[in-house]
C-alpha cells in the first residue's frame, strides 16, 4: 500500500510538470476548445507590421508572417494567441517560456545571439528617413545637418544618423512615430529616422498616404529573424523551412504588399533564410 502511494504521488508531481513545461514554451492545451494554442510575441503599435486594430484583431506583415508558420508547425490561426513584446522586453519573453516565438521587428544581432536562437531572416530592411512629398532638399544623409530629425525617446536611429552622417543634425526625441509624423506634417520637424519597413508601415496608412515619402538612404542592413528559445535546433530547423515555404509559394510576395505597397516601399528581395547580411 505504502509503495502505491508512493507511485501515486510521483505520477501526480509529474503530470503537473509536464503541464508546466507545456504551458512554458508558448503551448497552451485546448483539445476542449479545437487544439493546441500557440502563443506569439508581436508589436502591437507598428502599422504595416504588428498592430492590433480597434476591433482587436492583429494586421501587419509580421503578423502574417507569423501566422504562416504557425500554420505549417500545425496550428490553425484561431488557435493563435498573439501577445505584445516591447523592444526591451523579447529576450526575457523568450528565455522564459511566455511565447513560442517572436516576430516583432526583431533585428538579429551578436548580442541578443548571446541569449536567444534566430530563425530567418525573413525581411531585410534599412535604416532610413521619412520626410513631406513635397521635400526636395533633402537628397542625401549629409542633408540633414542644420535640420529637424525626429526619432522615438530611447531610440538609437537619430543618434546613429547624429554621430556618422550629419554631425550637426537637430534631435527631435518624441513619444511615439505618431507624434514624429504629426511633426513632420506640420512642419516642426523635416525628417524621422528608423526602419524603412516601420517608416512605411506608418506612411501607408489611410491617414497618411500621399502625405509622405521614403528617402532611400539605407543607412544599415536590419535582417528581421523570429527570435526563439536558445538551443531549440528542432524548432528553429522548422520555423527556417516554413519561411523558405512561404518565399517560394509566393505568399511572401502577396504579404509584402498587401502590408507595404500603399508606401510604394521599395523592398529589397526575399531573403535566402540563414544568411545574414552584415
Amino acid at each position: 500500500m505504502q509503495l502505491r502511494k508512493v507511485t501515486a504521488a510521483s505520477a501526480a508531481v509529474l503530470a503537473l510538470a509536464l503541464t508546466a513545461t507545456a504551458c512554458g514554451s508558448g503551448d497552451k492545451d485546448d483539445s476542449a476548445g479545437g487544439g493546441k494554442k500557440i502563443t506569439i510575441g508581436i508589436k502591437i503599435d507598428q502599422p504595416g507590421l504588428g498592430l492590433k486594430t480597434p476591433d482587436g484583431k492583429f494586421a501587419g506583415f509580421d503578423v502574417d508572417v507569423a501566422t504562416y508558420v504557425a500554420k505549417e508547425l500545425g496550428y490553425d490561426a484561431k488557435n493563435i494567441e498573439f501577445v505584445e513584446t516591447k523592444s526591451a522586453d523579447r529576450e526575457t519573453a523568450i528565455e522564459r517560456g511566455d511565447v513560442k516565438f517572436i516576430a516583432a521587428t526583431y533585428s538579429i544581432n551578436d548580442e541578443r545571439l548571446q541569449k536567444v536562437d534566430f530563425a530567418g531572416p525573413y525581411l531585410l530592411a534599412h535604416q532610413d528617413v521619412l520626410v513631406r512629398a513635397d521635400e526636395k532638399g533633402i537628397n542625401s544623409p549629409e542633408d540633414l545637418n542644420n535640420k529637424k530629425l525626429c526619432s522615438v525617446t530611447g531610440s538609437t536611429s537619430a543618434k546613429n544618423v547624429k554621430e556618422k552622417l550629419a554631425p550637426k543634425a537637430q534631435l527631435q526625441n518624441y513619444g511615439g512615430y505618431s507624434e514624429c509624423l504629426t511633426g513632420l506634417e506640420n512642419e516642426a520637424v523635416d525628417a524621422l529616422t528608423t526602419d524603412d519597413s516601420i517608416l512605411a508601415g506608418y506612411a501607408a496608412q489611410d491617414a497618411h498616404k500621399g502625405k509622405f515619402k521614403l528617402a532611400g538612404f539605407k543607412m544599415t542592413n536590419e535582417n528581421y529573424g523570429i527570435g526563439l528559445k536558445k538551443g531549440d535546433a528542432d524548432l528553429k530547423k522548422k520555423i527556417d523551412a516554413a519561411l523558405t515555404k512561404m518565399v517560394s509559394d509566393g505568399s511572401w510576395d502577396k504579404a509584402v504588399e498587401a502590408n507595404f505597397g500603399p508606401a510604394n516601399y521599395k523592398n529589397e528581395p526575399a531573403p535566402k533564410i540563414g544568411n545574414i547580411v552584415k
